[in-house]
């Protein structure tokens, strides 16, 4: 596993609770592909790449946004709760003491990433 630190400083920044969530989504992201790297953009918010974005981690006033990047990766166990009908991308919003389901979690980021390294959602939709 790849990890940058500047992810590191952006999560120690946040409040206790929401650290602890990203570092577990993090976590995942990179249980999902060893391959998964880790940058910043937009000058302070981690992105996690793979032949293109997967996902980025935001903490706001009082939850943290998982911001997906890919509009037709299947969610079965309903995880995405913001961003339906968004057509580039939708978000996970996760406030402090909601559980996160892992395995689903882990399942939607091995989708993006295999969307990713088949030529991207783009090119699959259409």
């Amino acid at each position: 596993m790849s990890e940058d630190s500047r992810v590191d400083d952006y999560i120690d920044g946040l409040p206790h609770w929401q650290a602890e969530i990203c570092r577990r989504v993090r976590r995942i992201g990179h249980e999902a592909d060893a391959e998964l790297e880790e940058t910043i953009k937009r000058r302070i918010y981690p992105y996690f790449v793979l032949e293109g974005n997967v996902f980025a981690l935001m903490g706001t006033k009082d939850h943290v946004n998982v911001f997906l990047y890919d509009p037709i990766a299947p969610d079965p166990k309903g995880i995405i709760n913001r961003g339906h009908e968004n057509k580039t991308g939708r978000q996970i919003e996760i406030f402090e003491g909601d559980e996160i389901d892992g395995d689903a979690l882990r399942d939607l980021f091995k989708a993006i990433i295999a969307n990713n390294r088949a030529g991207g959602w783009r090119k699959l939709q259409g």
